[in-house]
C-alpha cells in the first residue's frame, strides 16, 4: 500500500532519482503572476478613447461653426479697417461708441445709395432692352435672310420659342426655385446683419478687447501683441484707403470717357467701374468693364470697342504706374505675392478669402519684417544681376571650348610640337639662326 499522511491522503511518491514531480496548477484556472494585465493598460485605453471622442466632437463643432467663424473673421477685418477713423474721432472728444456709429452710418448710407442707383440703372436698361427687342430681332432676321437666302419671319421665330420644350422646363424650374431664392436672400441679409453687429462691437470695444487679451499674457508678451495689433490696423486701413483712392481716380477717368461718348448713366457706371475693379480681386476689372461695354453697345457698337480699349489701357497704367506709387507705403507687397495670396484665399474661403487675403498677407509680411533679423548684403555684382568682372561670357566660353577641342584633336601634330613654339616659328639651330 502507498503511504498516507495524517490527513489520510496518499503522499506523493518519490521518483527514481530522488526528485519530486512538478506541482499541479492551482484550481480555478488562474495563470502565473507574469500573465496578469498591467494596471496602466485600462487607463491608457480609456484615455485614448476619450481623446478620439474629443477630436470627433471638436471636428463636428468646427464644421458646424464654420459659417460663424468666417463671419467673425470678416467683421474683425472690417473693424480693423475702420479703426483709424474711429480712433481719430475718439481722440477729438467724441465717445467711441458714437464715433463707431457715425462711421458705420456713413458706410451704410454710401452703400445703400450705390445699390439703389445701380438698381435703377439696371432696371432702366432692362426695360429699354425689352422695349427694343422686336427691333433687334427684326434686324437679326433681316441680316440672316440677306446672307443665307432664307425667308424667316418674326412671328414664326416667336411661336417657335414660345412652344419650345426648354422654355417650358425653364419656367417650371424658375417657379419651383422662387422659395430657394427667397431663402438665400433672407440668409444673406441675416449674415450681413451679423457681420455688421460683430464689426461694431470690435470697433467700439477695441481697447476693452485688447485689455482682455493682454490680461491673460505675461508683461513681456503684451507689448508684442499690441505691436502686432497696431501693424494689422495700419496695413488693413492702408489697404482700404489706398483702394478707395484708386477707385476714385478710376471712376473719374471712366466718367470722362463715358460722358464724352454720350453713354447714358455715366456717373453710376463710373462708380461701378471704380468700386468693382478695386475691391474684387483678379476678375474685378473684367466684371467692371462688361457693364459699360454692354450699355455703350446699345448706343453704338463702335462705342463698346472704344470702352474696351480704354479699359485695357487704363488697367496697364494702373498696374505699372498708379498702384505702385499709392500702395508702396501702405501695403507694399510684390504683385506676384498678392496674386498668389488671392488664389490661396479663394481656395480656402472662396470670395471672402479673396477679399481679406491681401491685407492679411501684408500684415504677416510686416510682422515678420519687424522681428526677423536681417543682414547687410555683400557688394557682389551678381546680387544686382550683373556678371562679375573678368568672368567670360557665353561667347567667350564657347571659344575656349572650341580651342580646347581643336588642341585635343589627333593628327594635327600638336602633340610633337615643342612647348613655347608656334607653327610658323623656325627651329633654334636652323639655317636662319645665324
Amino acid at each position: 500500500m502507498a503511504p498516507t499522511d495524517e490527513t489520510g491522503q496518499a503522499a506523493p511518491q518519490a521518483s527514481a532519482i530522488g526528485t519530486t514531480p512538478p506541482a499541479q496548477p492551482p484550481a480555478g484556472g488562474a495563470g502565473r503572476p507574469g500573465d496578469r494585465m498591467p494596471r496602466w493598460l485600462p487607463r491608457a485605453m480609456v484615455l485614448a478613447l476619450a481623446l478620439v471622442a474629443c477630436f470627433q466632437l471638436g471636428s463636428w463643432a468646427f464644421h458646424q461653426l464654420t459659417g460663424l467663424l468666417i463671419n467673425i473673421l470678416i467683421a474683425f477685418f472690417l473693424a480693423l479697417a475702420m479703426e483709424p477713423a474711429v480712433s481719430w474721432m475718439a481722440s477729438r472728444g467724441v465717445r467711441r461708441g458714437l464715433a463707431t456709429g457715425l462711421v458705420f452710418l456713413l458706410v451704410i448710407v454710401l452703400s445703400a445709395g450705390f445699390v439703389i442707383a445701380l438698381g435703377s440703372l439696371l432696371a432702366g436698361q432692362i426695360i429699354k432692352i425689352v422695349e427694343g427687342f422686336p427691333q433687334y430681332l427684326d434686324s437679326v432676321i433681316n441680316w440672316i435672310n440677306a446672307h443665307f437666302n432664307t425667308d424667316l419671319k418674326r412671328v414664326d421665330v416667336q411661336e417657335g420659342v414660345l412652344r419650345s420644350d426648354w422654355l417650358r422646363s425653364y419656367v417650371e424650374n424658375s417657379a419651383t426655385g422662387v422659395l430657394d431664392v427667397s431663402a438665400q436672400v433672407l440668409g444673406g441679409l441675416f449674415r450681413l446683419l451679423m457681420i455688421v453687429l460683430f464689426a461694431f462691437y470690435f470697433a467700439a470695444d477695441g481697447p476693452r478687447v485688447r485689455r482682455a487679451l493682454c490680461s491673460v499674457l505675461p508683461p513681456a508678451k503684451q507689448a508684442e501683441v499690441l505691436r502686432a495689433w497696431e501693424i494689422a490696423v495700419d496695413k488693413t486701413g492702408g489697404y482700404l484707403y489706398s483702394r478707395g483712392l484708386m477707385a476714385l481716380i478710376s471712376g473719374v477717368c471712366h466718367y470722362i470717357l463715358l460722358q464724352s461718348l454720350s453713354v447714358p448713366y455715366a456717373p453710376v457706371l463710373a462708380v461701378w467701374v471704380g468700386l468693382v475693379s478695386q475691391f474684387i480681386p483678379t476678375i474685378g476689372t473684367y466684371l467692371a468693364g462688361a457693364l459699360p461695354m454692354l450699355i455703350a453697345f446699345t448706343v453704338d457698337p463702335w462705342y463698346a470697342l472704344w470702352v474696351l480699349i480704354f479699359v485695357v489701357i487704363y488697367q496697364q497704367f494702373e498696374n505699372y504706374v498708379l498702384q505702385p506709387k499709392l500702395t508702396s507705403k501702405t501695403v507694399d507687397i510684390h504683385p506676384a505675392v498678392a496674386f498668389g495670396s488671392v488664389i490661396a484665399g479663394t481656395a480656402l474661403l472662396n470670395a471672402v478669402g479673396a477679399l481679406i487675403a491681401i491685407p492679411a498677407v501684408a500684415t504677416l509680411q510686416a510682422f515678420l519684417g519687424a522681428y526677423v533679423k536681417r543682414y547687410d548684403v555683400t557688394d557682389d555684382p551678381r546680387v544686382h544681376g550683373h556678371r562679375a568682372r573678368g568672368e567670360p561670357g557665353l561667347l567667350g566660353r564657347g571659344r575656349r571650348l572650341l580651342d580646347r577641342l581643336r588642341q585635343d584633336r589627333p593628327g594635327d601634330g600638336s602633340e610633337n610640337r615643342p612647348e613655347g613654339r608656334s607653327d610658323g616659328e623656325a627651329p633654334p639651330n636652323g639655317p636662319d639662326s645665324d
